[in-house]
């Protein structure tokens, strides 16, 4: 895993200062600090006017953090800060963060120094040290018990790796009437454990396949549905709709390794993996909820999906979800399929 970037220390800058002394290379500095060589060029060029010193360096490098902070957009130190005591006197009123920022727009359009985000006004309040006056305005917003969202939080900014929603979806997932349209999600364990299992549910015969995740990660996700998919026929493996999780990041290895086609969810909306939705509370029949998941092995696994899939189904006619799968895997339509003789 790559580390963080950090900035120079004072014992790093010494270093650099008797490199440059003894006439080393940026190169060798760098390799010497573990650091990049394009960190240590920009660092002689910015603090060597004559000689390099560390000293002198450190001390430069934190006057210009310190020029670097923007000043406060909404100050609330000092009674004479009108903008504030409007904020205060609004947010008394009982207006919203958003009504009072908009109406001193409205009531100042051509005084900017009176706009301010609503956004700022609540990392203000948030701001502010303990006492009667944020226990007063805090009292004020009417959040409903639900913690405000710091702009650049939402999900949908982080998931720009989603390409397919479910309405790009091809008819013949939707009629249920053609064998190889899944459905995919995770049950994750609770507390410290990181497992989960993975699930994987055929709209058309309602054939499970159940997974042991040693973690609830986008690699390992990947990894698990491929190997499970690889043991299902390629004209089998059309789509594959899930939600929108990170676990799913990896999926477009997952198209090139099994050919199948990755669809998202829109936000929130379970019912449009409804198979999953009820696969999971069956499986929960088996492993209630806080279960442990480090004690369950894919011997586990693998039995309650036997379970699940030799279940008899209203939706089939009163056949198996095996034996729909096994029906049309060996070429019958879906009517054909549920009409079979049951053995």
């Amino acid at each position: 895993m790559d580390k963080s970037y950090e900035h120079l220390s004072s014992q790093e800058r010494e270093r650099i200062a008797i490199g440059v002394a003894q006439g080393q290379s940026a190169r060798a500095i760098a390799r010497a600090l573990c650091r990049s060589n394009s960190t240590i060029s920009r660092e002689i060029q910015r603090n060597a006017s004559e000689a390099y010193s560390g000293v002198t360096a450190h001390e430069a490098a934190r006057h210009r953090l310190r020029k670097a902070r923007r000043p406060a957009r909404l100050p609330h130190r000092g009674l004479n800060n009108g903008l504030w005591c409007n904020v205060v006197r609004q947010l008394r009123r009982g207006l919203s963060p958003e009504q009072a920022a908009c109406r001193l727009k409205a009531r100042h359009p051509k005084q900017p120094e009176f706009w301010v985000s609503h956004q700022t006004i609540y990392r203000a309040i948030y701001i502010l040290p303990r006492g009667e006056l944020k226990r007063d305005l805090m009292d004020c917003l009417r959040r409903d018990g639900k913690p405000y969202k710091k702009p650049g939080a939402s999900t949908e900014s982080r998931r720009r790796w989603i390409e397919h929603l479910i309405t790009e979806r091809p008819v013949e997932a939707e009629d249920r009437l053609t064998a190889g349209h899944w459905e995919g999600d995770l049950v994750i364990g609770q507390g410290k454990s990181s497992q989960a299992i993975g699930v994987l549910y055929e709209r058309t015969s309602r054939h499970i396949r159940l997974l042991k995740l040693a973690r609830h990660d986008a690699w390992s996700t990947y990894r698990g549905f491929r190997r499970a998919l690889r043991r299902v026929p390629e004209t089998f493996c059309q789509t594959l709709t899930y939600d929108q999780g990170s676990e799913m990041a990896e999926h477009r290895r997952l198209t090139a390794a099994t050919g199948i086609q990755v669809f998202f969810c829109h936000p929130h909306s379970p019912w449009e993996r409804p198979g999953c939705e009820n696969v999971n509370g069956l499986i929960r029949e088996y492993l209630p909820k806080g279960y442990p998941l480090d004690d369950v092995g894919q011997a586990v696994l693998d039995k309650i999906a036997y379970m699940l899939n030799t279940r008899p189904r209203k939706t089939l006619n009163w056949r198996t979800p095996n034996e729909v799968w096994k029906a049309m895997t060996n070429g019958m339509t879906f009517e054909q399929a549920i009409q079979q003789p049951i053995l």
